[in-house]
């Protein structure tokens, strides 16, 4: 897992795009709205040919043109259009909102994954030492009981403290393993191939 990821990473969650995407919809919606409060102005022309007889179609009598501005303005639906630019605006920022909680949503996602992971890793550097200091002991265990200086039974109980061990130490590793994908799942995933992609491209530079 790379060190520094960039919170650009949380932008491709699907919440946090989908929840960004209806941000921009809906300020895009504001300006076309406000857009209906200006005049529009065009240019309209036409042109062809046009003649009783066939036989006059080609002629220059037959020829016609038109050409003329064109302006139109929405002035009595001024109100109307105000009222729906207010509702506009209400909808961006009600999405603003959504989109504020997608991304802070996100960071606590991600800073929970990453407190999981980093403890879980410290206690399984734990549980690695405890079970290598079973190991031990049930090497002395066993050279003790080879020379005759202890019994049996001792070489069970070191026996079973070293399985207990292994145990909790296959169990923390597990643990690691399912709050590592919970950290890529927080984060969106995927960084790893864009990291050699890019590291590939500045390569060939």
């Amino acid at each position: 897992m790379p060190v520094g990821l960039p919170s650009e990473l949380l932008r491709r969650r699907p919440d946090v795009r989908r929840a960004e995407r209806q941000l921009a919809a809906a300020t895009a919606r504001i300006g076309v709205q406000t857009a209906e409060l200006f005049p529009r102005f065009s240019l309209t022309g036409a042109a062809g040919l046009q003649s009783i007889s066939a036989s006059d179609w080609f002629t220059g009598g037959s020829k016609f043109w038109s050409a003329g501005p064109t302006v139109q303005w929405r002035v009595f639906d001024a109100g109307r259009i105000r009222a729906n630019i207010r509702v506009q605006t209400a909808k961006q920022e009600e999405a603003l909102a959504a989109y504020e909680k997608a991304v802070l949503t996100s960071l606590q996602d991600v800073e929970n994954a990453l407190v999981a992971y980093a403890q879980e890793q410290v206690r399984s550097r734990s549980l690695k030492d405890e079970a290598d200091a079973e190991q031990r002991a049930v090497e002395l265990a066993n050279e003790l009981y080879t020379k005759g200086l202890a019994d049996f039974l001792n070489v069970l109980d070191a026996q079973r403290s070293l399985y207990q061990a292994q145990d909790r130490l296959v169990q923390s590793q597990k643990a690691v393993s399912q709050n590592l994908v919970a950290l890529y799942k927080a984060l969106g995933g995927g960084w790893e191939g864009e990291t050699t992609l890019a590291q590939a491209r500045l390569g060939t530079r």
